[in-house]
């Protein structure tokens, strides 16, 4: 169910029920009894992180539970409730929503399950819970849900044992898994990562993962937020929820499993075939500036330097080590991961020449080598040099903070040194342990008192995670502004003429070409273009025209273009008798360059997409693509065409002429504007090949696709 549903059933209370869930001055625990191991958990919680509010025991048999004299129900005693934990059996679920109804119960978690992840007889029942929550006015963490953790409110309503809140927590937890969610709490505490909150959404048969962002877009204390997610159920809320979190500076770094069986059925135009299952979310990240990670760790990791380094303006990372074997190794996943490790200016290698020792070589990553053993105070001079370069967003320096402090302070003077160096650096900087460790909490104590921020994420997640937050600093430079309405046309081009006609509409530069129905017409056409020419069948059948025989290259003279005219038509004649023919094209024979695909597609879950891809006829071979969301801009071409494997062949590759990746880029914008125009009902509209040589960029064939409605 959609947030929007609920509020049209429900006005008014919507977003007022979830404060209340999320932030209760009081909490009902329904089918509280000790013998429970889910009771007994939130009940440990309340009591261990001190909740303020009242916290009524509720069963229907009453007693005394936890020391305290039980309600047989909610409505039973006499008190406003704004948030219940439901833990009844399914069965007894309606019967408990009309108590909570009676009582104005605000919101409630359900930790049941045996509803929509048992099919199609669960999901009924499912629906039929919402139905009685919405007609309630309750909002539903859950069902099948381990609850929510508000840290900074001291409130846990979590079935789980959970560590108390850690001092200055600004990483915010949401996790369709309450397993997960709770894996993550306990990393979290490992690498000393403060939780303002925790929330998992369960079967969200109310509040989605959509909701619970858009919740802590709007609270003080999460600075990022860290997202378990395994489907998107609300796409427009999803997309709604992460911009209000974009706009209020929390970003979303997301661990997304499994794939839509939606965005499979995409697949019925060759363009969705081409990019796979798990490409349109992938996009939808880049559009949206979520950051997307591979694991578990990742999450934590990443989350938690974007919540503490803040936005990074900058091009590049600076990294600095005491081993040139770190070094190394750095370079190397730099290079792999496509974090930007840029060259040093003259005037900063000068620089750091007179800072360093003899034996020590200013570049970048940077081994000040062991003579900072010796001269500590060579970090902090260093790092400041590094910092002034005009290319570097970022600075890191490798140093494993101690678990407990060494007798003669070593290590104090050497993070005294690093603090020293961050604090005049004036960029966001970061010191990481070389492997991944736990950090303890006199290790945070020591480098927060000398000004450093560090990670026990090791070099490997710490580089992944600074250059997610280049990438996401290159993003928040170029967010874009909503764009003015895109009129559409009323047409379906069907034929490949009729897609190149409508393409030059939009700007989009095509081959020349006649249509023809003769070999005499197709001889005078040959004449008129005077060159070399290459004839294909025009149908609205045939899409894919080589197949039939429906394409014949490179001709010269009239002999050439009259008998390959003649033979075209028996051809396909007689691989296509059925089909409709329009005539044969004639065009002027293009010689070598860069062939490209580009071909749009209807995702149904995110709605148009684009795919850019290098090599023509081998596109369904290599698999070389990029893909976006549409619509997009300049730079988001640009962006793509670089994400190619392939793109060092734009640059040249072996004497070749070197193609305009501006014109090309505007060209692939023009198509993208194009395919918008043709409407909702267009599944794929695809060029193939865009060819860039001799100075020109040219759409040489086009198809469309289009739904059955």
């Amino acid at each position: 169910m959609s947030h929007q549903t609920y509020e049209a059933a429900a006005p008014g209370v919507g977003r007022q029920a979830i404060e209340r869930l999320f932030n209760p001055r009081s909490i009902a625990l329904v089918g509280a009894t000790e013998r429970s191991i889910w009771s007994t958990a939130v009940q440990d919680n309340l009591t261990r992180f001190g909740y303020a509010g009242r916290v009524h025991m509720v069963n229907p048999k009453g007693g005394t539970i936890f020391g305290q004299a039980a309600a047989t129900s909610c409505a039973a005693t006499g008190e406003e409730i704004d948030a219940a934990l439901l833990m009844v059996p399914e069965s007894k679920m309606i019967e408990a929503f009309a108590d909570l109804r009676q009582a104005r119960v605000g919101g409630a978690v359900i930790l049941s399950a045996g509803f929509a992840e048992l099919g199609s007889a669960g999901a009924e029942r499912q629906q039929e819970l919402a139905a009685a929550a919405r007609e309630a006015g309750i909002r539903i963490l859950g069902p099948n849900c381990l609850g929510f953790a508000n840290f900074v409110a001291n409130t846990p309503m979590w079935t789980t044992p959970l560590r108390r809140a850690m001092p200055g927590a600004n990483v915010a937890v949401v996790s369709q898994s309450g397993a997960i969610a709770g894996q993550l709490e306990q990393f979290a505490y490992q690498q000393r990562v403060g939780l303002t909150h925790m929330i998992a959404t369960g079967n969200e048969a109310d509040i989605s993962v959509a909701d619970a962002i858009d919740y802590l877009a709007g609270q003080p204390e999460p600075r990022a937020i860290a997202l378990f997610l395994e489907s998107v159920r609300d796409p427009a809320r999803f997309v709604a929820a992460v911009s209000a979190a974009a706009a209020a500076g929390k970003p979303v770094v997301v661990l997304k499993v499994g794939t839509s069986e939606a965005t499979a059925r995409a697949a019925q135009a060759h363009t969705g075939s081409l990019v796979g299952n798990d490409r349109t979310f992938d996009a939808l990240c880049l559009q949206l500036g979520i950051t997307r990670v591979r694991s578990l760790e990742e999450l934590i990791v990443t989350t938690d330097l974007f919540a503490r380094l803040g936005p990074v303006t900058g091009k590049g990372l600076a990294l600095t080590a005491m081993s040139g074997g770190v070094c190394e190794i750095v370079t190397d996943q730099a290079e792999a991961e496509g974090v930007a490790i840029p060259q040093l200016a003259d005037a900063t290698l000068a620089r750091l020449r007179e800072t360093l020792p003899a034996l020590a070589t200013p570049s970048n990553p940077l081994d000040i080598t062991g003579a900072a053993m010796l001269e500590p105070e060579l970090i902090a001079r260093s790092l400041e040099e590094l910092a002034s370069d005009p290319s570097i967003g970022v600075l890191g320096f490798v140093f494993d903070a101690p678990l407990k402090e060494d007798k003669r302070g070593f290590a104090r003077t050497f993070i005294k040194n690093v603090g020293a160096g961050f604090q005049s650096a004036g960029k966001p900087c970061l010191m990481m342990s070389n492997t991944f460790t736990s950090v303890n909490g006199e290790a945070r104590a020591l480098t927060e008192e000398l000004g450093v921020v560090y990670s026990g994420g090791g070099v490997r997640h710490c580089v992944n995670a600074l250059g997610h937050l280049l990438r996401r600093g290159a993003w928040q430079a170029r967010v874009r502004t909503a764009g003015a309405q895109r009129a559409t046309v009323d047409r379906r081009p069907a034929t490949e003429r009729a897609v190149l006609e409508h393409l030059a509409a939009y700007e989009v530069p095509v081959v020349p070409a006649l249509v023809v129905r003769s070999a005499d017409e197709a001889v005078q056409a040959a004449r008129t273009l005077d060159a070399p020419v290459v004839l294909k069948i025009a149908s609205p059948d045939i899409l894919h025209k080589t197949e039939v025989g429906g394409v014949a290259l490179n001709l010269r003279g009239d002999d050439a273009v009259r008998a390959a005219y003649d033979k075209m038509m028996a051809s396909v004649t007689a691989a296509k008798p059925e089909a409709s023919i329009d005539g044969v094209i004639v065009s002027p024979m293009r010689g070598a360059g860069v062939e490209l695909f580009v071909g749009t597609m209807r995702d149904p879950q995110w709605g148009p997409a684009i795919v850019v891809g290098l090599g023509g006829v081998l596109v369904e071979v290599l698999k070389d693509t990029s893909m976006r969301l549409l619509p997009i801009q300049q730079q988001d071409a640009l962006d793509m065409l670089q994400e190619l494997r392939g793109a060092a062949l734009l640059d040249g590759f072996r004497g070749a002429p070197a193609v305009d990746r501006e014109q090309l880029a505007r060209t692939i914008v023009a198509i993208g504007e194009a395919a918008l125009a043709l409407g909702p009902d267009l599944l794929s509209l695809e060029v193939n090949p865009l060819l860039a040589a001799d100075g020109r960029i040219e759409a040489l064939d086009g198809l469309t696709e289009w739904s059955q409605s």
